[in-house]
Parts: C-alpha cells; structure tokens; sequence
C-alpha cells in the first residue's frame, strides 16, 4: 500500500505554493485534483503520472465525496505515492478531516501538507488585511456554502455584531443571502465589503462596495470569488499593490 499526501495548492497563483508541495506533485504516481488547483500545476508532474479530476463548481459536485474518499483509497492500493491536491489548504473548507479519517480507517498512511488559505491571501493580493491595529483584532472564516434551504443554519449570524473581519469562502452563489443575513442581524446596509474572484492570480477581479449594493455591483464577477466583509476594506484604498 502507498501514502496519501493530502495537499494544499494555496490560492491560485502556481508560486505561492509550498516547497513540499511543489516537490510532490512533481514525484506523484497519481494526483487526484479539485477545480480550485490551478492546472499549470498539473504540467509539472512527471511522465506517467495519472490525473484524476474530482472537482465541485457552485455547489455541484462532479463526483460526491463519499466516492472521491473511495477513489484516493483505491489510489493508495495500487501507487505507492498518491497526491490529493486541494486547492489553499487541505482542513479549510476542503474535506480534508474526513478523508484522512477515511483512510485511517482502512489503516492507510497519509500526510498533511498544508496550505496558504485563500482566506487570508486573497484579500492580501487585494490590499486587504484581515486584521488591523485600530481596527480590528480578529477575524472569522465562514463558509458560504450553507444551503439556504437548510432547516437549522450552523453559522450563528447573530453574533457578526462586532468590527471582526467577516471572509465568506465558497459562497458567491449565496452572496444575497449573506447579505440579507446580516443587514437582517444588525449590521448596517453601508458596511463595507468586497468581493475578490480568481485571487492572487492574473486575472484577478476586486469589486468594493456596500452589504447594500455589492450584490448588484459583482453581479458579472466569475468563479471562484470570496467576500470580505469588515472595515479593513477601506484600507484597499492605501494597500492596493496589485490588480
């Protein structure tokens, strides 16, 4: 039986991913990869190598993921070096606790390479810092991807009262919801915010705007896009060094 090495690709940009990483995919017999890796990733791996595309786009996924944990175990049985490569990090938003929990269980041996998240060098890329002396001290990452017809919301919209910064990942589908959500809990409706797609990348998008008007204003942004909710977006103004 092989190793599993579940991988981060970090957030877009092929050079921010890790030493460790970058010299895996290289000596993987199989790569099974998500849509959020870049694919010029893909060209640096070795002759021979199987590529496996398992990736989710807006909330329908290609494969399930009981089939994708099934699919990397099968892997480890027949190559001796298998790479799950996710995109930002692996325990961010991308499943990757519960396939290493599938693959314990079938006494497989895996490795964690983490990953830069998309949740703070995105807006970094953006000018945005998620944290700022005098203005905020904290930041919290949500997922987006909660489905509006869910019975009982496990994001506990209330407590977004305060100045922490709000980053909302997988979650443009759902940018109307989110929005109303929390004008409905109390921020106000010209709080700032901002939507940043295909981060860190060439051809990276930054609209700032309002909880109000940001709907309409990113209307025509492609995938994949994060929002950015807190007063940090203000500071796009001074910070903005790219794109």
């Amino acid at each position: 039986m092989g190793k599993v090495y579940l991988t981060g690709a970090g957030p877009g940009a092929i050079d921010l991913m890790t030493v460790k990483a970058a010299r895996l995919v290289t000596e993987a017999d199989i790569i099974i990869y998500d849509r959020l890796a870049n694919p010029k990733i893909l060209e640096t791996a070795k002759e021979g190598c199987e590529l496996v595309y398992v990736g989710k786009q807006d909330g329908k996924h290609s494969v399930p993921q009981d089939e994708i944990n099934e699919i990397i175990y099968q892997a480890a049985l027949k190559h001796e070096k298998v790479v799950r490569l996710k995109g930002g990090d692996p325990f961010v938003f991308g499943r990757g606790g519960e396939e290493a929990i599938y693959l314990f269980d079938r006494e497989i041996k895996f490795e964690i390479i983490p990953g830069i998240t998309s949740s703070i060098s995105v807006p970094a890329y953006a000018g945005i810092p998620v944290t700022h002396r005098g203005v905020t001290t904290s930041f919290r990452v949500v997922t987006g991807h909660e489905s509006p017809n869910k019975r009982i919301s496990q994001i506990e919209w209330e407590s977004f009262l305060n100045d922490e910064t709000l980053i909302f990942l997988m979650g443009f589908h759902n940018i109307g919801l989110i929005t109303r959500k929390l004008i409905k809990h109390g921020k106000d409706k010209d709080y700032p915010c901002a939507v940043i797609s295909k981060g860190s990348t060439p051809e990276q998008e930054v609209v700032v705007s309002t909880l109000e008007n940001i709907v309409e204003d990113s209307k025509n942004m492609p995938t994949p896009a994060i929002i950015v909710v807190g007063e940090v977006v203000k500071l796009r103004e001074k910070i903005k060094w790219t794109y």
